[in-house]
């Protein structure tokens, strides 16, 4: 004998999954009214057809930050989707909230794919309809950490400390991290790849040498622009971009005996 499937059943079946009336129906049917078993079939059924739109470009998506209570650990993830407003999607959102609060929970480096996360890209997709994927995860741990989330979701940034840093300061770090011009590449000068440096320092050679200047004079040149070059590309060296007046590095506003041990920044697509 059939389950008897009330409207009330479907409608709350479709607030679930996001799915049309008839889907949500045949689901429970085939399932003698069972909700569980209908979110399991409509994902073993639809996700089969969005395995076939898996080769479409992903330009869009999310990221989402989570940090712990006791601001010693800090995990920032990726979601990527086909465009702009699935992105926005309130799913969407919540779905790259909930993996960041899992890739908290994992162990600190790369954050790889869960059966959680892996359900929560699969109902994505079988709701919108558009091709998903988790993109990336990062877990870091540290004597205290700090997190922003751009207001668009689109850039990010999560930082570690040597020490104690008040959660304002270490936010404004690392928004210091997203929006400056040019984006730190190092915390500080052994952090630069010395494969780039030496690019500069050819670079500077050579204008030195058509500047026609003494050799003595040339050198110097080189070593000033190396040093200027540092300054604009390591965090603790760049003027704070919170700083008006343009007088502060990032490395003036940290407590004493605090530095910076690592940081990364996150942007949609890069």
């Amino acid at each position: 004998m059939s389950a008897t499937i009330s409207a009330k059943d479907v409608m709350a079946l479709r607030q679930r999954t996001g799915l049309g009336m008839m889907d949500c129906k045949e689901a429970l049917t085939e399932n003698g009214g069972d909700m569980e078993k209908a979110v399991e079939w409509l994902r073993a059924k639809l996700k089969g057809k969005m395995d076939g739109r898996a080769g479409r470009a992903m330009a869009q998506g999310r990221l989402a930050v989570a940090t712990s209570p006791d601001r010693k650990a800090v995990a920032i993830v990726e979601v990527n989707v086909e465009t702009d407003f699935t992105a926005r999607n309130e799913m969407v959102e919540k779905a790259a909230n909930e993996i960041a609060a899992i890739a908290l929970k994992s162990a600190a480096g790369e954050v790889k794919a869960n059966d959680r996360i892996t359900s929560l890209v699969d109902n994505i997709r079988i709701t919108t309809g558009e091709n998903t994927v988790f993109k990336r995860g990062l877990k870091l741990e540290a004597p205290c950490v700090g997190a922003y989330l751009h207001f668009d979701n689109q850039k990010a940034a999560v930082i570690t400390f040597s020490g104690e840093v008040d959660a304002e300061t270490a936010k404004g770090i690392c928004m210091h991290i997203v929006s400056h011009v040019p984006t730190p590449q190092g915390v500080s000068d052994k952090d630069i790849p010395a494969d780039l440096v030496n690019k500069h320092r050819e670079l500077a050679k050579a204008e030195a040498i058509e500047s026609g200047k003494p050799p003595e004079i040339a050198e110097k040149m080189v070593e000033g622009k190396i040093r200027k070059f540092l300054q604009e590309v390591t965090l603790l060296n760049q003027k704070y971009v919170k700083d008006p007046e343009g007088k502060q590095s990032v490395k003036d506003v940290l407590p004493k005996g605090v530095t910076v041990t690592g940081f990364q920044r996150f942007e949609v697509g890069r």
